[in-house]
């Protein structure tokens, strides 16, 4: 009797042991998957710990404004030259059309055309609305009916995982009436220590299971960041100016600061880091601008859209077809413009079907810009040997060369060898790729690629094979007969003479000139030719050697000569002006 009670009570003990330690394993997987906050995380089984605290899957989207593909083989970027070696990337990935900003960083966002999410430019005119889009105005901007489609924060915050926006063009609009975690406005003379330093606070927030961790503050899981500074750059000095170097060398720093915060809190094999940039750089010149007085009367048009390419809205409907053929008749033999009308626009720009594009357009061939003469008189800057700003355009055909941009990524969404070469593809494809890399359901967009990318092989595969560096088009269509202007000959005197001093380090030497850059895409400011000194040596930037600086100078200089040489030589000057009749 003594002994059935005994095991009676043991068993009784060994089912309690049991009930409780299932009890208390069931209430661990039940806060996993239901935190505090009622967040549920995607793919929250797969929450990894850096040994202080777990993390659900994580990417960080970072774009580089401006950044050109080729800009990484200019020796100037250690950190993302080491990080293709990390990762996994195609020699570039192609911009959307046109290749601006807005509706680029829109596509990346959305993985939709331009013509499907209705940000078909940097400005633009709705003809239902009778509104006219501005992307650096907020009152004409900023308010969600301009924005279709459903970016990537929107999609994430749907699914409960909470979304960090630093700046993305578009994140400032309440789209969709969506509640997004933390949203930062746009701030463009932040510095670039601070991206980093805000990125890694976000990664610092308390998650779910670790204490102090509140609703009203979670961690983001999706964290998608915008760099201004390259594109700001390439458009005041130019993609192949001495500033640029500089610049890129700062935003490459910055991808560094950010790899070696993950590094220091454990999180390099965690975290998931895609950098990508929206769309090249081309370089303008003074011999390559068309007036548009020149190809249209203005007082025709009731709406411009765009720039450098030109939509045009008549004034008439009816006049729609008759100003076309006029164009095309007295100017379809220029080169360095395509004239399409909206439907017959080329099937792989993917630029028809949406009211908001305009009717009629003029694009000009990558390098050239179409300019009004309030902007800036092309015959009297040729005559005047002035120069033309933005010294760095944009907005030209997706698929040439100097619009190509960038995608790199590394991290546990992407667990291909080191090094991994893809196939290119076009910007739409982002957006079913990070869905992916947090376990999001993507919204119905354009895009088909999915995770796992497919490798063609390895980028060290072929080494032998020069990189692709695209050079600025040289054309003789309009190109000046003029001689130079005396303050311009002065100017490249002084310039050889500073060269000189600063090659033999006989004295420091300074800028001769300071000319007024305009940083918006709708002025234009006319200076002088200008020269600047070598930057100054930096301890985060500053093993920029005044060699680099010399060769670059060297470089301008005999670009200007061969310049000079061509359009005085007796010979090319006949054929000039024969070529450029009829043109501006």
């Amino acid at each position: 009797m003594q002994a059935n009670r005994s095991r009676r009570w043991r068993s009784i003990c060994v089912y309690t042991l049991i009930t409780g330690f299932f009890s208390i394993l069931l209430a661990f997987v039940y806060r996993l998957s239901n935190p505090a906050d009622s967040q549920v995380a995607a793919s929250s089984a797969a929450a990894i710990s850096n040994g202080t605290s777990f993390f659900a899957p994580t990417t960080i989207l970072i774009s580089l404004d401006g950044f050109r593909a080729d800009f990484l083989y200019r020796n100037i970027t250690p950190t993302l030259s080491q990080f293709v070696q990390e990762g996994i990337s195609p020699k570039y990935m192609l911009p959307s059309f046109p290749s601006v900003t807005f509706p680029n960083h829109y596509t990346m966002a959305t993985g939709m055309y331009p013509e499907a999410h209705g940000i078909v430019g940097n400005s633009f005119w709705d003809p239902l609305l009778e509104k006219e889009f501005y992307y650096t105005d907020p009152e004409r901007s900023l308010q969600s009916f301009w924005w279709g489609g459903e970016p990537l924060w929107v999609t994430a915050e749907k699914q409960k995982v909470r979304t960090a926006v630093h700046m993305w063009p578009g994140s400032e609009a309440h789209i969709e009436d969506q509640q997004i975690a933390y949203v930062d406005k746009y701030n463009g003379s932040e510095v670039l220590d601070r991206k980093v330093d805000r990125i890694m606070d976000l990664l610092d927030v308390p998650g779910p299971q670790d204490i102090g961790a509140k609703a009203d503050t979670p961690r983001p899981q999706l964290i998608a960041a915008y760099v201004p500074n390259v594109d700001g750059d390439g458009h005041r000095y130019g993609p192949n100016s001495t500033e640029i170097r500089q610049t890129i060398s700062n935003a490459d720093a910055m991808i560094g600061g950010i790899l070696k915060g993950l590094q220091e809190r454990n999180l390099t094999n965690i975290v998931n880091v895609v950098v990508v940039s929206d769309h090249g750089m081309a370089t303008t010149d003074v011999t390559r601008m068309i007036q548009l007085e020149d190809l249209v009367d203005p007082a025709e048009l009731s709406h411009v859209d765009g720039w450098p390419l030109y939509g045009l809205r008549p004034k008439d409907p009816k006049n729609l077809h008759p100003l076309y053929e006029k164009i095309k008749r007295e100017h379809g033999d220029n080169p360095n413009i395509e004239i399409y009308l909206r439907e017959n626009m080329p099937a792989r720009y993917h630029f028809s079907n949406n009211d908001r594009i305009a009717p009629l357009w003029i694009i000009p061939k990558a390098g050239w810009a179409i300019v009004t003469k309030s902007e800036f008189d092309v015959e009297e800057g040729k005559k005047k040997g002035e120069v033309y700003h933005p010294r760095g355009l944009h907005g030209y055909d997706h698929e040439h060369p100097l619009m190509r941009a960038i995608f790199v990524a590394r991290g546990p969404a992407f667990p291909h060898t080191p090094g991994s070469r893809m196939e290119p593809f076009q910007n739409i494809e982002l957006y079913n790729i990070i869905c992916d890399s947090i376990g999001l359901t993507p919204a119905p967009n354009n895009g088909t690629l999915r995770l796992p990318l497919k490798p063609t092989g390895l980028h060290n595969d072929d080494e032998d094979s020069p990189n692709e560096t695209p050079t600025d088009p040289v054309g003789a269509h309009t190109l000046t007969t003029s001689l130079p202007s005396a303050a311009t000959m002065s100017a490249v005197l002084d310039s050889l003479s500073s060269l000189a001093a600063s090659a033999s380090g006989l004295e420091d030497t300074t800028s001769l000139a300071e000319g007024s850059a305009s940083t918006s895409a709708s002025s234009s400011v006319i200076t002088s030719v200008t020269t600047s000194a070598p930057p100054a040596a930096s301890s985060k930037a500053g093993h920029k050697h005044w060699w680099d600086w010399f060769t670059d100078k060297a470089d301008e200089i005999e670009e200007w000569v061969d310049d000079f040489v061509h359009k005085h030589d007796p010979l090319k000057e006949g054929e000039d002006k024969q070529g450029s009749k009829g043109h501006s």
